[in-house]
């Protein structure tokens, strides 16, 4: 039997990255006291964004984010026109986490060498993420640092990130505070992996000769390239859609850490998810052919869940359908519970998180 592996072994330790940031936010917490005439950030460091208040009930959203180590892939693949796409939908999702609506995104483009039909392909997914988000890309930066970053090939090295913008009267910031016990989590259905956990899903599916880029699975119905490149979803129509007809009371976006992301709300309840959907056949993949624990797997993954809102009872029914009339799928998921203070229970797969992780209960 092929021996577990985790995202740690794989080497990404995320215990470790949450201890070793005390240094660092040590010194960035205390620049929010900094004198500023526009007013002063109103959602303190570790939420998905940071809202800073102009004045006048006018606040900025500001979050910033890349794609990780999927780059490596469209780089084996030489196919670099998605990845734009999910450096949007990675920025513009959390933005929408605190109710804002993204407005602009600048870019910042490190290469090894200059490739212009990477360039060209690059520019074609940010300008098809850029629409599906509605969002200007009012400029960015390339740099060229060949001794800095190394990939698969030498010269064909990248990296890209960004960081969006997005616009909220600050009266009307959703943060959680206003979640109640019983309030429903809707959850809008994922593409797939999305552009996290791409160091284990990697490890994992790329050291079998069985599971090369271009083999096609059948589970899949695609080439595991194919799969691996699937573009991350963005949710900012539907979920702006609903926030627009009210009733919703907290928003998350699903990425590294899995539901555990649920836990960042400004709250004092839980949350039970007891009707998740079969996640999709990447993740059984991923399953089988390393042998992941489901503690490991739902820590790491989304799981097939993209987007949460937190919405009233009667609301929703409402953003199910909003979410249908844009062309994505979403669902209940579960409830808020006051009892649950700072855990996520997972029934149907026998799970219970908190800040520290998954465990089996």
């Amino acid at each position: 039997m092929t021996e577990p592996s985790s995202y740690a072994a794989a080497g990404v330790d995320i215990g470790a990255a949450d201890s070793g940031l005390a240094g660092l936010l040590h010194w960035l917490n205390q620049t929010v006291d900094l004198p500023s005439p526009t007013g002063r950030p109103v959602i303190a460091n570790g939420f998905f964004a940071t809202v800073h208040d102009l004045g006048g009930d006018m606040g900025v959203a500001v979050g910033t984010d890349g794609v990780g180590t999927k780059l490596l892939v469209a780089e084996a693949m030489q196919k670099y026109d998605t990845v734009g796409i999910d450096l949007i939908a990675m920025n513009a999702n959390d933005i929408l986490c605190v109710g804002a609506r993204p407005f602009a995104l600048v870019d910042y483009l490190a290469v090894q060498d200059i490739h212009p039909d990477l360039l060209e392909a690059l520019g074609r997914g940010l300008y098809e993420g850029a629409k599906l988000a509605g969002v200007a890309i009012a400029g960015g930066e390339l740099a060229q640092v060949p001794e800095l970053i190394r990939g698969l090939r030498e010269g064909d090295a990248f990296d890209i990130a960004a960081t969006c913008l997005g616009v909220v009267q600050v009266s009307k910031i959703i943060d959680g505070r206003d979640i109640c016990d019983g309030d429903l989590v809707v959850g809008y259905h994922s593409s797939g992996l999305h552009s996290n956990g791409y160091t284990l899903a990697r490890r994992v599916l790329l050291s079998s000769e069985t599971h090369a880029l271009s083999a096609h699975i059948p589970e899949l119905g695609c080439t595991l390239g194919e799969e691996l490149l699937r573009p991350t979803h963005i949710y900012v129509k539907p979920v702006l859609a609903a926030i627009e007809q009210g009733g919703v009371t907290g928003l998350a976006h699903i990425t590294g850490g899995g539901f555990t992301n649920l836990l960042r709300l400004r709250t004092t309840c839980g949350l039970e998810l007891d009707t998740l959907p079969p996640p999709p056949p990447v993740f059984d993949l991923i399953r089988r052919t390393g042998n992941i624990p489901a503690t490991e797997l739902y820590q790491v993954f989304n799981m097939g869940i993209g987007f949460c809102a937190v919405v009233r009872p009667e609301a929703a029914a409402r953003t199910v359908a909003i979410a249908a009339a844009h062309g994505y799928k979403a669902q209940v998921i579960g409830r808020m519970r006051a009892d649950l203070a700072g855990r996520v229970l997972l029934p149907q797969v026998r799970l219970e998180g908190d800040k520290h992780g998954f465990r089996v209960v």
